[in-house]
């Protein structure tokens, strides 16, 4: 079931919300002092274009840094990339098959608003 839900995912929705956050990614990387970031969001598009069968734990790891970088991120893209992500959610719930794609958009709501610190994992 899972295989199929990322095959539908992958079409409807995952393969462009992956090209945005690769997009961003990539001018993180460009722009040397935001590789951090740039880092994020290639983990974030990995975790978009594939979300049934995995989820997002917190790093034992992360401390004060993830924390200012996760807030320095939610002020230059958190909020727009959460943005987008309750409204495809949203668009993807009107129709009964689509509502589980929807809550696959939600998922990725926490990851995308403070992706620094945490940690995408296989459920298994």
């Amino acid at each position: 079931m899972r295989l199929l839900l990322n095959l539908i995912w992958f079409v409807l929705a995952g393969l462009w919300m992956a090209i945005g956050h690769l997009v961003a990614g990539v001018i993180c990387c460009v722009l040397i002092v935001t590789i951090p970031f740039g880092l994020a969001s290639f983990r974030i598009a990995a975790y978009a274009l594939w979300p049934f069968g995995r989820t997002v734990v917190d790093r034992r790891d992360a401390g004060l840094g993830s924390l200012l970088g996760n807030i320095i991120w939610l002020v230059f893209a958190g909020w727009w990339l959460t943005l987008v992500h309750l409204v495809t959610g949203a668009l993807l719930c009107l129709t009964i098959i689509g509502i589980p794609l929807g809550v696959a958009n939600f998922k990725l709501i926490p990851v995308s608003l403070m992706p620094l610190g945490k940690e995408i994992v296989d459920i298994h």
